[in-house]
């Protein structure tokens, strides 16, 4: 008599697969789907994908929608893997939840419930109402990760930050008097441009508009389309009309913040050119950084690459506003009149209190990740 076969094993590695094939999913609209979450849908039936299905650009169709799509009748019996709980509520687009029970799906392999107040769990309990089985969990952490920029946007009002850095070997950005100079090499600057693509928005101070002159768009092929919103901190104004941040503005947006204090005038001509300015309040004479988040997660902004130089950077590590680190180190040596990453501060202000998430080569550079400890 044969001993009777333990399937359960088996079971927990297929829906952790099928989970990380609908994280992987997701990844592909990451700076794509604001003001929505990045979501990956699987559906699998009998052992078969079915459906696969991520959100599409500028937030809807949602993912689960996409996946029953693709999935038609198959969908009837089937197993959903979804990277975030399915929607509850009626918004732009009918409840998620409500599509996935009209398919018939009979079970739901949910990742994370959703911190939106408006679906919270409520999306989990309509499915269970009505007979499906519903497993949340699974890949939890890595799902946080995926969804950061939602979750910090609902619970903190403002985009999720990563602050990228680019040092020397002796921990300089730059050459004396913010004269430009190539640190890190082609592979790290298809990183950086690759980073660009997966965030809604990067943003710089005027001194780096007016120093770099920077198109702050992502130059890899066949993905300019998808470079974000380029936003200046620019209290007074003094953004040329030349900078490239306003010339291109056909091709790419741009956001300006300035203070109460600026120029009507400039401000006029700006919009007449196509930008958008925001008027923010200002303490110890800059801008208020997080008056300036909270209007960018407003304005639908889940998703925040920050490049500015020194003054920007020490800023946002001042007020604890950096969620993720990413620096990248150069063998290339600058010397001792070379800047520093953060104005009047040292780079421990910011490492000190991060933990690492490891590091990787990237060409002859080495790429550092840190993100907050809490």
């Amino acid at each position: 008599m044969s001993e009777p076969v333990d399937t359960s094993a088996q079971t927990n590695a297929d829906d952790a697969r099928y989970m990380q094939l609908a994280l992987s999913l997701g990844r592909r609209c990451l700076g794509n789907a604001h003001p929505n979450p990045a979501v990956g849908a699987v559906i699998v039936k009998d052992g078969v994908i079915v459906g696969r299905g991520w959100t599409q650009p500028g937030g809807r169709p949602h993912a689960e929608v996409e996946a029953l799509r693709h999935a038609k009748r198959s969908a009837k019996g089937a197993t959903l893997y979804v990277t975030l709980e399915p929607c509850s509520h009626e918004g732009k687009s009918p409840p998620c939840a409500d599509a996935v029970i009209k398919a018939g799906i009979a079970r739901v392999v949910s990742a994370l419930e959703d911190p939106n107040p408006e679906v919270a769990g409520q999306g989990h309990a309509r499915l269970r109402d009505k007979g499906i089985v519903v497993d949340v969990g699974l890949s939890a952490d890595a799902a946080r990760r995926a969804h950061a920029g939602h979750i910090v946007r609902i619970q903190k009002a403002r985009p999720f930050v990563t602050l990228k850095l680019a040092l020397s070997k002796d921990g300089k950005v730059g050459l004396a008097g913010r004269k430009q100079v190539q640190i890190t090499g082609e592979e790290a600057r298809d990183r950086v441009y690759m980073m660009r693509a997966q965030h809604d928005a990067i943003l710089v101070g005027i001194g780096t508009v007016l120093s770099d002159n920077p198109q702050l768009t992502c130059r890899l092929p066949g993905l300019f389309e998808r470079s974000p919103v380029r936003v200046v901190l620019d209290a007074r104004l003094r953004v040329p009309m030349s900078a490239t941040v306003i010339s291109t503005l056909r091709d790419t947006p741009t956001w300006v913040f300035c203070s109460h204090k600026a120029s009507e005038i400039a401000e006029d001509i700006l919009k007449q050119k196509g930008a958008k300015v925001f008027r923010v309040d200002e303490t110890q004479g800059r801008l208020d950084l997080d008056e300036v988040f909270k209007i960018l997660a407003e304005q639908g902004i889940t998703r925040l690459l920050v490049e500015g130089g020194p003054t920007v950077a020490a800023a946002l590590v001042a007020a604890d506003l950096v969620d993720e680190a990413v620096l990248l180190r150069s063998p290339k040596t600058i010397g001792d009149d070379g800047i520093a990453p953060l104005e009047g501060l040292k780079l421990e202000a910011l490492t000190g209190k991060m933990k690492s998430r490891g590091s990787e080569p990237v060409g002859a550079d080495t790429l550092e990740t840190y993100e907050r400890s809490e």
